[in-house]
């Protein structure tokens, strides 16, 4: 009965630790933006870990008002974001699954923000 126990646990560790490895390569080539009732980006209120000087990707970010929290992913280097225009927004608008665009594409170039600066 003990030994049951002790297998279901350490499977349960294993699997949450999987979770969090895949949880933490998300943040890393993602971002949160907010985007309002017609798709138009809004400005996100991210704050940073405080734990540590070295990690300083951001933890927790909100949408303010009546604007929608989305998952994008962070360009790569040498990519720039799709051009903001009607066309983009509402292909953007879209193209939102589960409240993301991680994925989706606009005219063969991915959705994705620049990253972050400073």
């Amino acid at each position: 009965m003990k030994l049951s126990i002790l297998i279901t646990s350490a499977a349960l560790g294993l699997s949450g630790a999987a979770g969090l490895a895949s949880a933490d390569t998300l943040d890393r080539n993602s971002t949160s933006i907010c985007l309002d009732g017609s798709g138009h980006q809004k400005s996100v209120q991210c704050r940073g870990q405080d734990a540590s000087r070295l990690n300083q990707q951001q933890d927790i970010c909100i949408c303010p008002g009546a604007t929608r929290q989305v998952t994008a992913p962070l360009c790569p280097p040498g990519v720039k974001p799709p051009p903001e225009s009607m066309d983009y927004v509402q292909a953007r608008l879209k193209a939102i699954s589960n409240g993301s665009v991680v994925g989706a594409t606009w005219r063969g170039q991915p959705m994705c923000v620049s990253p972050h600066s400073g």
